[in-house]
C-alpha cells in the first residue's frame, strides 16, 4: 500500500495518525491562499479546515460547513442552499474559489441559489479574512473561501489509493455516498471521484414560521420545513503529469442538483454545472523568476426555477477565469510574487421572474505581493492589485431593462500591508491595514424586477460608483504547548457601501403604488407572495463594521485514560449604516463555542456547546432573533481491515431540540435551523 509522498486526503491523514498515535506529528498547516511565498509568519487572519476538523464540521452545504468558524456565519436558505458570511459581509464581497480559481455560478445573486459544491468532495478549506484577501480582487473585500479537491493531482502518486464514505441520518434524513480513486506511477497521476446525496424535508422543533409572522388561523407547517428536500450528485476525472521541476494537468467535473425553495412552496431549483480546469507549476527556474504557477477554469452553469412542472426562470452563467503567479528571484531582502488574472462571464436570466438583464462582465487585473524579513522578529508584507472591469448589459427587448443601454467601466485599486512581530517564543502580534475598492456587480447596477425569493422588488442604479473601504485588524497570537490560539479585533470603514435600501414604495408588476412601507405590517424578508412587494434600491452609503474574534485550544491533560483538550472560540460583529444611523441587516450576534475533545487509542469523542446571544440590533424593517444554546456530541472508532483503515462514527446535533433562527439569514422567521438529529457514518481509506 503506497501513499502520495506530499499530499494525502484529510481522511487518510486522520486515519493514519490515529492508527499510530504515539508516532503522530502535528504539522503546522500552511495557508496557500494568502501565502504564495510560503512564509512561516503570516499576518493574514485565516483558518484551515482539513482532516478530523473538516469531518466534524462537514454538512451538505458550504455555508453550514463553515458556520462555526470564527467570524463566519451562514445565509441559511434551508438544507439546499447556504453561503458563508464573513464578518457580516456576504454576496459578492465573499470570493468563493475552487483550487484558487473562481467557479462561476449564481449564488451571490440570490440567497436561494446554492453554491454548486458538495463539501464531501473537498480535502481542505481555507478561509482568509480581511484586507489581505485583496490578491483575489475587490469582490474579496470580505474574505476568500478556497476549496481544494486534488482533482488535478499536484504531487506524484505511486500505486493505487482511494477513499470512500457512507452517511445516513441527520435532521433531513440524509443518505449520502462518496468515493475517490487515485493511481499513478510517479510521473502520471489519475484522479476519479463521485458522490451522491439525497435528503428529505428538514425536521424542525416547532412551527416553521416564528410567532412574529405566524397567522393564528393558518400557522403553517410544524415539525417539518416544507419543500426543503432535494438531491445532489457529482463526479470528476482529472490527470496530471509530473517531472522534477513541476507538473501540468487537466480535470472535468459535473455537478447536478434539484432542491426545493423553502421561501416559495412548490418551487424547485434544478441546477447543473460543468467545470473544466487546468493547472501547472514550473519550479527551480533560471532567470528573473524562480517559479511560475498557472490556474485556469471554464464553467458552464445553468439552473431552472420550476413551479407546477413549468420552468418560470432560467439562469445561465458561462465564462472563464485564468490566473498566473510568478515568484521572482530575491531582490536583496525582498521575496515576492507578481501575477495577472483575467476573467469573462456571460450571465443571462430568461423567464417571467427575471429581474436582471443579460450581462457580459470582463476583468483584467495585475497584482503583487512582497515580503521582507526586516529583523529576526519582524516580518513585513505589502500587496497591491490594479483591476479593470467592464459590465455590458443587453436588455434583449425586455422593457424592464430599457434603461440598461450602455456599458459601465471601472478601474479599481487595492493596497494591503501586514506585519508580524514575534514578542517572545510564545507571543506574537499580527497587524494588517488595507484600502480596497470593489466595482459594482451587474445586479447592483441593472436589477429591475420582483425578486420573490427575498420578498422585494429590487432596483439597481447604473450610476453607482465604486465601493471603497479602509480595513484593519490586529491579533495577539500565542502558543506555549498547552494553549494555542489568538485574540483579534477588526475594523472596516466604507465610503460607498452598496446596500439594498428600502425606498418606502410598494411595487406590483413593475408599477409604483406610492404607498408608505409602514402601511404594511409584514417584514419584507418574509413576504413571498406574487402581489405587492416593498421596493428596495441599491444605494451607496457610508458604513462601519467592527468586531472581535478569539479562539484557543487548551490541552488539558494526557494520561493513561486518554488525551483531553478544550476548544474555545468566540466572535462578535457590529455594523452600522452611518447615513441613516440604523444597524445594517443580517448581522450575526455574539457567538460562543466550546468543545471538549477526548482521544484514546482508536477511540475519539467530543461534546460541543454553542451559544448565540439574541440579536436586537436590526434596521426598522427587519425582525430580531432570540438567543439559543445547543448541545452536540460525537464518537468515533478506528479499525483496520487488511491494508485499509476505517472510521465508524456517530454524530448528534442540537440534542436538546432548540429552536434556532440565524440572524444572518433572510429567512430567519420562515426557515429555522435543523432540530435534534443523529447521523451515522463509515469512512475508509486504502
Amino acid at each position: 500500500m503506497l501513499y502520495a509522498p506530499l499530499r494525502l486526503s484529510p481522511l487518510a491523514v486522520a486515519l493514519c495518525l490515529a492508527a499510530s498515535p504515539s508516532n503522530a506529528v502535528e504539522l503546522e498547516p500552511q495557508v496557500i491562499t494568502a501565502n504564495p511565498l510560503g512564509s512561516r509568519q503570516l499576518a493574514t487572519p485565516s483558518s484551515v479546515l482539513e482532516g478530523d476538523n473538516l469531518l466534524h464540521q462537514q454538512h451538505g452545504s458550504l455555508g453550514e460547513t463553515l458556520n462555526k468558524q470564527p467570524g463566519v456565519a451562514s445565509t441559511w436558505f434551508g438544507p439546499g442552499a447556504s453561503r458563508p458570511v464573513i464578518r457580516g459581509l456576504d454576496g459578492d464581497r465573499i470570493r468563493i474559489l475552487r483550487n484558487g480559481v473562481g467557479a462561476l455560478d449564481a449564488s451571490s445573486l440570490s440567497y436561494d441559489h446554492a453554491v454548486p459544491l458538495d463539501p464531501v468532495t473537498v480535502e481542505r478549506i481555507e478561509i482568509v479574512r480581511g484586507p489581505a484577501a485583496l490578491l483575489y480582487g475587490g469582490n474579496a473585500i470580505g474574505g476568500v473561501v478556497n476549496t481544494f479537491d486534488n482533482r488535478i493531482p499536484d504531487a506524484p502518486i505511486e500505486g493505487i489509493q482511494g477513499a470512500g464514505e457512507l452517511r445516513y441520518g441527520g435532521a433531513d434524513t440524509t443518505r449520502s455516498s462518496a468515493g475517490k480513486l487515485e493511481a499513478g506511477n510517479g510521473a502520471f497521476a489519475l484522479h476519479l471521484d463521485a458522490n451522491s446525496r439525497q435528503f428529505n424535508d428538514l425536521h424542525i422543533p416547532g412551527y416553521a414560521r416564528s410567532a412574529k409572522v405566524r397567522d393564528a388561523d393558518e400557522p403553517g407547517s410544524k415539525h417539518r420545513l416544507e419543500n426543503s428536500d432535494g438531491r445532489q450528485d457529482g463526479g470528476a476525472v482529472g490527470a496530471a503529469y509530473h517531472w522534477d521541476q513541476g507538473y501540468a494537468g487537466l480535470s472535468y467535473s459535473r455537478y447536478d442538483s434539484n432542491y426545493g425553495s423553502v421561501a416559495e412552496p412548490g418551487v424547485r431549483l434544478d441546477m447543473q454545472q460543468d467545470h473544466y480546469a487546468f493547472a501547472s507549476e514550473l519550479r527551480d527556474l533560471d532567470g528573473p523568476f524562480s517559479s511560475v504557477k498557472v490556474d485556469a477554469g471554464y464553467t458552464d452553469y445553468e439552473h431552472r426555477e420550476i413551479e407546477g412542472g413549468e420552468v418560470h426562470t432560467t439562469f445561465r452563467n458561462k465564462g472563464y477565469e485564468a490566473r498566473i503567479e510568478a515568484r521572482h528571484q530575491p531582490l536583496g531582502p525582498l521575496q515576492g510574487v507578481i501575477g495577472a488574472q483575467v476573467s469573462r462571464n456571460a450571465f443571462s436570466a430568461l423567464g417571467e421572474e427575471a429581474f436582471v438583464p443579460h450581462t457580459n462582465s470582463d476583468s483584467l487585473a495585475l497584482f503583487m505581493l512582497e515580503q521582507w524579513q526586516a529583523t529576526e522578529r519582524l516580518n513585513l508584507s505589502l500587496g497591491a492589485r490594479l483591476e479593470h472591469t467592464r459590465v455590458d448589459p443587453d436588455a434583449k427587448g425586455n422593457e424592464n431593462f430599457a434603461d440598461a443601454d450602455s456599458a459601465s467601466s471601472f478601474n479599481v485599486f487595492s493596497l494591503s500591508s501586514g506585519a508580524v512581530y514575534q514578542l517572545d517564543p510564545i507571543w506574537s502580534l499580527a497587524a494588517n491595514l488595507g484600502y480596497t475598492e470593489r466595482a459594482p456587480t451587474f445586479y447592483e447596477l441593472y436589477a429591475n424586477g420582483a425578486h420573490v425569493a427575498t420578498g422585494a422588488f429590487e432596483v439597481g442604479d447604473a450610476s453607482l460608483n465604486k465601493e471603497k473601504a479602509i480595513s484593519t485588524d490586529l491579533a495577539l497570537r500565542f502558543d506555549n504547548g498547552t494553549h494555542k490560539g489568538s485574540v483579534g479585533v477588526f475594523y472596516s470603514h466604507f465610503r460607498n457601501y452598496i446596500g439594498l435600501i428600502g425606498t418606502g414604495n410598494v411595487r406590483e408588476g413593475g408599477h409604483d403604488h406610492g404607498h408608505d412601507e409602514d402601511d404594511h405590517e409584514h417584514d419584507h424578508d418574509h413576504d413571498h407572495d406574487h402581489g405587492g412587494l416593498p421596493e428596495y434600491q441599491y444605494q451607496g452609503v457610508r458604513a462601519r463594521f467592527y468586531g472581535i474574534e478569539a479562539q484557543d485550544r487548551w490541552q488539558l491533560v494526557e494520561n493513561r485514560y486518554g488525551s483531553f483538550a478544550l476548544e474555545l472560540s468566540a466572535d462578535y460583529t457590529r455594523a452600522k449604516n452611518l447615513d441613516s444611523g440604523e444597524p445594517l441587516p443580517r448581522i450575526a450576534p455574539l457567538r460562543l463555542n466550546s468543545g471538549l475533545v477526548w482521544e484514546r487509542d482508536r477511540w475519539q469523542a467530543r461534546v460541543d456547546v454553542q451559544h448565540a446571544a439574541s440579536q436586537r440590533r436590526t434596521p426598522a424593517n427587519e425582525t430580531g432573533t432570540d438567543g439559543y444554546t445547543t448541545l452536540g456530541a460525537s464518537v468515533g472508532y478506528r479499525f483496520d481491515i487488511g491494508q485499509s483503515q476505517w472510521l465508524a462514527f456517530v454524530r448528534g446535533e442540537n440534542l436538546t431540540d432548540q429552536t434556532v433562527r440565524y440572524a444572518s439569514s433572510i429567512l430567519r422567521d420562515v426557515a429555522p435551523a435543523p432540530g435534534r438529529s443523529v447521523e451515522v457514518g463509515l469512512r475508509t481509506t486504502f
